[in-house]
């Protein structure tokens, strides 16, 4: 009986190569931002150093970035555009760096990732503040308000959707192109019941208004937004109210539009007139009403009217949400439960 002999080949096991590492460095030549830059206790770098994975060193003027090639190009990126918007004037907490981090992961919109973001030519100027985009959605979103007659903002909370447009309904007020602001919600409880509120009109209606005003008095002084609702400049009324009306020559905004009935955004629709521009806002997973989405006047005028001409629809995703990070996280694990 003949044996087989086995051949044994030698196997040489290659060793993974290690991740490739970068290294790049600034210089910053105007030291009186230096500490608006950093953050307090260096809370701005820390922050870009969690966000990207990348070690950053601050010596003077100068700061060292090392980590893997895209994320130090991302940081660096947003340190340069965190510089110039100081240099602009312009405020610079968490929630704007948070932003410009995010928009840094968008490397095919033109002037993310180049720095031009630094002086966008997107902005909003309120008397208060100046409205910069937050997320690349926004970006989008601020040229449609500046654009188109008829806006559709869809998407989560805390995306900025109503800020942002009552921010350039404030702003088109102040330079004169509209003569009125006329801010609209549905009066539906989400999910409770409250019963009979005491109180004249007023009184019983502003519950279900107050982050109408919250934007408001964010973008106007408090003595101008007092006046302005005096005189009937400031219009904020549920859309109960907007029946057989003509609004022209006014910026409207319907918020929580998710509320509606098909009738109700019919009727808030073609309330539109002359030299006027219109902003509906929902958030197309949190219906309120009877009957779910099926029943909402959002979802159905956005079939009906998406594609028409002067009508323009924005929607923004989880991705998009400019509050705090852990909110995006929230809805992000509520929409992932619930498909």
């Amino acid at each position: 009986m003949t044996r087989k002999t086995a051949r044994v080949q030698n196997v040489t096991h290659l060793k993974p190569e290690p991740p490739k590492r970068a290294r790049a460095e600034l210089e910053f030549d105007e030291p009186a931002v230096l500490g608006a830059l950093f953050g307090q206790f260096d809370a701005n770098l820390i922050l870009l150093e969690n966000r990207l994975s990348v070690y950053i060193a601050a010596r003077g003027n100068r700061i060292q970035i090392e980590g893997s090639p895209d994320a130090v190009a991302r940081a660096r990126e947003v340190l340069k555009t965190m510089h110039q918007r100081l240099l602009q004037g312009h405020e610079l907490d968490v929630g704007a760096v948070e932003a410009l981090i995010a928009m840094s992961n968008e490397p095919t919109l033109e002037g993310i990732v180049t720095g031009d973001l630094g002086s966008p030519s997107v902005m909003i100027r309120t008397r208060k503040k100046v409205i910069l985009p937050r997320s690349a959605m926004q970006i989008e979103y601020m040229k449609a308000l500046a654009r188109e007659d008829i806006i559709f903002a869809l998407g989560p909370a805390g995306t900025g959707k109503t800020y942002v447009a009552v921010a350039q309904a404030v702003s088109q007020l102040m330079n004169g192109s509209v003569q009125r602001l006329i801010l609209s919600r549905p009066a539906v409880e989400a999910g409770e019941r409250l019963g009979f509120l005491p109180g004249d009109m007023k009184e019983k209606v502003d519950p279900y208004l107050r982050p109408l005003y919250d934007a408001l008095y964010d973008c106007m002084p408090p003595e101008q937004v007092e006046r302005r609702l005096a005189n009937g400049e400031i219009e904020i009324a549920p859309i109960a109210f907007m029946r057989g009306r003509t609004l022209a020559d006014a910026f409207v905004i319907l918020d929580e539009a998710q509320n509606t009935t098909p009738a109700q955004m019919k009727m808030f629709l073609t309330r539109f007139g002359q030299n006027s521009r219109m902003v509906v806002c929902g958030d197309p997973k949190q219906v309120d009403i009877p009957g779910g989405v099926e029943h909402s006047g959002l979802a159905d005028a956005v079939k009906r009217l998406e594609g028409v001409d002067g009508i323009a629809v924005t929607r923004f995703s989880v991705a998009d949400v400019v509050r705090h990070p852990i909110v995006g996280r929230i809805v992000e694990a509520y929409e992932g439960k619930e498909a």
